[in-house]
């Protein structure tokens, strides 16, 4: 018999998990709106929208204002949108991941103070976007020791370094070694939250270990492709799937082991369907 080793960290984390059950149980209302998908996954936002709710990208998308209410999805926004939307006449519901609401107050309190700030992440992130727009200066994203190399810097300012909340624990402190090195005087805030750091050692300790892997969620999540670098990175027969019909299971034929975690935005439902018929599949063939 095949083993199957299922991740107990995949799935839904905190923050996803508010943020949608927030959306959910105003779904019934009118003219209830998500600042951007609530989350990376298609499955869950085609739902919401056959639900009433619409997903915006501007504030001018808005109709019937006062009448309606905006819910701030758990990566954020920047300042800026967040007077946009108050500013129409809108009810704000906030579901910001907390993790991410900390990372914007330490933003704007040191830059108010002058420091000089770094992000590391993907600078076209929702997140990371959210979390420049709370910088009282130009605040500088790097994902890479090229990018690093890029930026200017004031060596006579001091420098606080933050992380998106998703990013590569191991990519992170290799960048935060370079930045040391050059000497600046650096405060280091590590912002990666607690579940990523748990999801990413889980899916690197089981990949290590099997002959195939399974990474489940949607293609734009950005802690999903990580999940998936960092597996294929250990196991390259690595399958990065969305939902079941993206998975060919004759390529797990040949497979003793197989293991399966999934991204933070990646609803129960779909895991379970993947792993159920994962498992039916090998007493098949076994």
């Amino acid at each position: 018999m095949k083993e199957i080793v299922l991740a107990k960290s995949a799935g839904f984390c905190f923050g996803v998990h508010r943020a949608v059950d927030t959306v959910y149980e105003r779904a019934s209302q009118k003219n209830i709106y998500t600042y951007g998908p609530i989350i990376h996954n298609e499955e869950v936002v085609k739902d919401l929208e056959n639900k009433g709710v619409k997903s915006i990208e501007s504030v001018d998308e808005i109709s019937d204002a006062p009448n309606s209410t905006v819910i701030i999805r758990s990566h954020g926004v920047s300042k800026n949108v967040y007077d946009e939307i108050k500013h129409k006449g809108c009810d704000i519901v906030d579901a910001t991941c907390p993790f991410v609401l900390k990372i914007h107050r330490i933003v704007e309190e040191e830059s108010r103070q002058g420091k000089q700030i770094i992000i590391i992440g993907n600078e076209n992130h929702p997140e990371v976007e959210g979390i420049m727009g709370w910088s009282h200066n130009k605040a500088f994203v790097i994902d890479s020791a090229e990018k690093l190399n890029n930026i200017k810097l004031d060596p006579d300012k001091e420098i606080v370094i933050v992380s998106q909340t998703t990013f590569n624990y191991n990519k992170f402190e290799e960048l935060v070694e370079i930045i040391k090195e050059k000497s600046y005087n650096v405060s280091i805030r590590n912002t990666i939250c607690n579940a990523t750091e748990e999801r990413q050692t889980e899916a690197r300790n089981i990949a290590k270990k099997v002959d195939a892997m399974i990474v489940i969620g949607g293609r734009s999540s950005s802690n999903t492709r990580k999940l998936y670098e960092i597996c294929k990175g250990e196991c390259e027969n690595t399958f990065y799937i969305q939902t079941l019909d993206d998975l060919e299971l004759e390529k797990l034929k040949k497979a003793d082991s197989i293991g399966i975690t999934a991204g933070a935005s990646t609803p129960n439902n779909i895991i379970e369907e993947v792993y159920t018929n994962v498992r039916e599949f090998c007493r098949d063939v076994s």
